[in-house]
């Protein structure tokens, strides 16, 4: 009798550990993958403000536009935070997984950056231009050219246009796809490059006086908070959510990054 009861205790001690740990990391951690500049930035000036929600939000700092999403779709992390709805789109395609935008957060200005030269007038014929290798990412740099009036491109070439669809290339640019992340590193190597906000500012490049070329503040391109379905009715994420769109991390995003980063909220 006396061993049913201890077992008995036992058991129910554990069944407790148990249901005070899920309640503890369920409810009182959160965990988000985000690249470092500025994702990983914004999300460490909320912890404070997390952490009196009683939130201990985890920040995993990724330095690709690929590993997020993987993440996120494997159950490793709940949310992240770096990507634009087109590239998500083109992500959820190709992988067959289905992540959602939760939050539309701020804008990073795609722009065009050289170390030869000083304006776009002045590159040459058959110039070397490298633009970032996923489509939908190409496809902005691609649009951001046909913008300048470098190339034009074929009609309704949409969001995930790529070289094949350039009609028009006055100067018969070299067009280079290679890995967003590697951009920076090639500047010395190409006569332009159209690189992301967050790698430029990684960098050291200040989109607003580097850049030759800079999307305009009405860019499409919002990066969102993304996760599963299950995310949206996350109450941690809904506090994330919160904070993230809050009238101080706008002021902090505006204050800190001087325009080269654009709150949408």
């Amino acid at each position: 009798m006396f061993r049913r009861s201890l077992a008995l205790m036992v058991l129910l001690v554990l069944v407790a550990c148990g249901t005070k740990h899920q309640a503890g990391l369920d409810t009182g951690s959160l965990t988000v993958a985000a690249t470092a500049i500025p994702h990983a930035e914004i999300l460490e000036h909320i912890k404070p403000v997390l952490a009196r929600e009683g939130i201990d939000l985890k920040i995993l700092v990724l330095n690709d536009f690929v590993q997020p999403n993987v993440q996120v779709a494997e159950g490793r992390v709940s949310v992240n935070y770096f990507q634009t709805r087109p590239y998500l789109d083109e992500f959820n395609r190709h992988r067959a997984v289905k992540l959602v935008t939760i939050a539309g957060i701020h804008v990073e200005p795609l722009g065009g950056y050289s170390r030869r030269w000083r304006t776009l007038a002045d590159l040459p014929q058959g110039a070397v231009v490298a633009i970032p290798n996923e489509g939908s990412n190409g496809g902005r740099a691609l649009a951001l050219l046909a913008k300048a009036g470098l190339v034009t491109l074929r009609p309704g070439a949409g969001l995930l246009a790529s070289a094949r669809d350039i009609t028009g290339n006055p100067k018969k640019l070299l067009i280079r796809e290679l890995e967003a992340a590697t951009l920076p590193r090639v500047l010395d190597q190409v006569d332009l490059a159209l690189i992301n906000t967050n790698y430029a500012l990684v960098a050291k490049l200040d989109p607003l006086r580097d850049a030759l070329v800079i999307e305009e503040k009405d860019s499409p391109y919002v990066n969102y908070v993304v996760g599963l379905e299950s995310a949206k009715s996350d109450p941690r994420v809904l506090k994330l959510v919160a904070a993230l769109r809050s009238p101080d991390v706008k002021a902090f995003i505006e204050r800190k990054y001087g325009g080269a980063v654009i709150p949408t909220f």
